[in-house]
């Protein structure tokens, strides 16, 4: 699993390689945790490479989306895969972020 964080344009770019299950769960919370703190510039999460999602990384996900919201941010999911779209449509998460 790799998450490769970058500033672009004023706001930062979160991309997530590889399969985000419980075992990798605490290696990407902690690689996002300078996130919360983030005042005035928006995230995107950049999931094209993203293979999986275990209830662990949605947890990562939305505990991101509450911060970014507190500090007047936005969260923007993009190119999520069918499996991926799937799992937050069962979840309810799809009504919670905005997806591109």
């Amino acid at each position: 699993m790799n998450t490769i964080i970058t500033e672009t344009d004023g706001k930062y770019i979160v991309s997530l390689e590889g399969e985000l299950d419980t075992a990798h769960a605490i290696e990407v919370e902690e690689a996002m945790k300078p996130l919360h703190d983030v005042n005035g510039k928006d995230i995107t999460i950049d999931c094209s490479q993203l293979e999986y999602i275990a209830s662990s990384g949605l947890r990562i996900l939305l505990g991101l989306l509450k911060s970014a919201k507190a500090n007047g941010n936005k969260v923007v999911l993009k190119s999520l895969n069918d499996e991926i779209k799937d799992v937050f449509k069962m979840t309810g998460f799809i009504d919670l972020f905005n997806i591109e």
